[in-house]
C-alpha cells in the first residue's frame, strides 16, 4: 500500500489529531486537518508547532475549516472528546467518504454513532496523550504496550478496510492492535476514567495536587473503581484488557499505593489535572450519564452501585 495512495482527513486539530498529523505525514501520506477558529488560524500561519525534546519545530500541513461532501478521503480520523462525538459526525454525515474513523478515548456504545454515519464507522482508540500550550504540541509518550492503538470492526470481523488500515499504521511505524470487541474495550477505558474523575472532580472544580495525592483520595478510587468494573461484568461486557479482570482479587491497600503514585507522577500533577480542570468535565459528566442508562438497560441498578461505591471498605 504506497502512502501516496491515501487521502486521509483528521476531524479535529486537538492533541490526538495533531499527534496522528504529525506521525501520518512524515511517514509520506497526504493529509489534511480540520480544525476551527483561533486553532485553524494558528495553523495556517505557523504549520502544526510541536515539542521535541527541548526545541519547539513545525511540519507543513494542509488545513480546511470547511468539508465538501464530494471531497473524498480513504480514511477520515474523528478526534475529538466523547461529548463532541455526535456533533462531529453530524458535520460528516453528508461526505461520501466511506470509512469514518472515531479516535475518541472513551465510548459507551456506538448506537447513536451507527445513526449518523451507519456502517461507515469505524471504532478505534488513539494512542497518544499529552496537551497543547500557546499552541505549541507537547506529547506524551508511553511504553509501546499502553499507547497502541485499537481499532476494529463492531461485529470483530478483520475486514479488508481493517487490513489496509492495519497497514496504514505500518507504513507510519505506529504501533496498533486490532480488536474483536471494540465496545468491551472502550467501556472497560470509560469506567476506569469515570471512576477517577468522579473523586478527583469535586462541586464543579479539580481537587488541589496536594489532596489528589493523597491515600485517602487513591482509596476512593479504587472502591469507585472497583464498583465499576463489577457493574460492566454483570452487564456482560468483557473486561479489556484481560489483567484487569484481577483488580477484583486485589486488596484495595495495593490499589491504593499504585493510585498514590501515579497521582503524584509528574504527568498527572502537570498535564492531566490541569487540563481535566478545564476541559474534561463535560466528557465525564456525559459518560457518566450514558454509562449508568447502558446498566439500566441491563438490569443494573444505579442505586446498588452507589452503595458500592460508598460503603466498600
Amino acid at each position: 500500500m504506497s502512502a501516496k495512495q491515501n487521502r486521509i482527513l483528521i476531524f479535529g486539530a486537538g492533541v490526538i489529531g495533531s499527534m496522528y498529523a504529525i506521525k501520518l505525514i512524515e511517514a509520506g501520506f497526504d493529509v489534511t486537518l480540520f480544525a476551527h477558529s483561533n486553532r485553524f488560524k494558528s495553523l495556517r500561519e505557523n504549520g502544526l508547532q510541536y515539542k521535541e525534546k527541548s526545541t519547539v519545530r513545525s511540519i507543513q500541513v494542509n488545513v480546511i475549516d470547511t468539508l465538501e461532501k464530494d471531497d473524498v478521503y480513504d480514511f477520515i480520523f474523528v478526534t475529538v472528546r466523547y461529548d463532541r462525538s455526535e456533533s462531529a459526525l453530524l458535520a460528516l454525515k453528508d461526505n461520501q467518504s466511506k470509512n469514518i474513523v472515531t479516535m475518541t478515548s472513551n465510548s459507551i456504545g456506538f448506537s447513536s454513532w451507527l445513526d449518523i454515519v451507519g456502517d461507515r464507522l469505524l471504532p478505534a482508540f488513539p494512542g497518544f496523550g499529552g496537551q497543547i500550550k500557546d499552541g505549541v504540541l507537547h506529547a506524551r509518550f508511553l511504553p509501546k504496550i499502553i499507547v497502541a492503538t485499537a481499532f476494529g470492526e463492531i461485529n470483530g470481523v478483520v475486514t479488508e478496510r481493517i487490513e489496509n488500515l492495519a497497514k496504514l499504521f505500518k507504513t507510519a511505524k505506529l504501533p496498533y492492535v486490532i480488536k474483536k470487541d471494540m465496545q468491551a474495550y472502550l467501556i472497560t477505558h470509560s469506567v476506569s476514567d469515570i471512576a477517577m474523575m468522579s473523586v478527583l472532580y469535586s462541586e464543579n472544580k479539580i481537587i488541589d495536587k496536594k489532596t489528589a495525592g493523597t491515600r485517602k483520595t487513591a482509596r476512593k478510587i479504587t472502591v469507585t473503581f472497583k464498583a465499576y468494573l463489577r457493574a460492566i461484568q454483570k452487564a456482560r461486557v468483557s473486561i479489556d484488557p484481560p489483567m484487569l479482570k484481577m483488580v477484583h482479587k486485589f486488596p484495595n491497600l495495593f490499589l491504593d499505593l499504585f493510585f498514590m503514585t501515579w497521582l503524584r507522577t509528574k504527568m498527572v500533577r502537570d498535564m492531566m489535572l490541569p487540563d481535566y480542570a478545564n476541559n474534561a468535565n463535560n466528557e465525564i459528566m456525559q459518560l457518566s450519564n450514558d454509562l449508568m442508562k447502558f446498566l439500566s438497560q441491563n438490569d443494573i441498578k444505579s442505586e446498588s452501585l452507589t452503595k458500592l461505591t460508598g460503603n466498600e471498605n
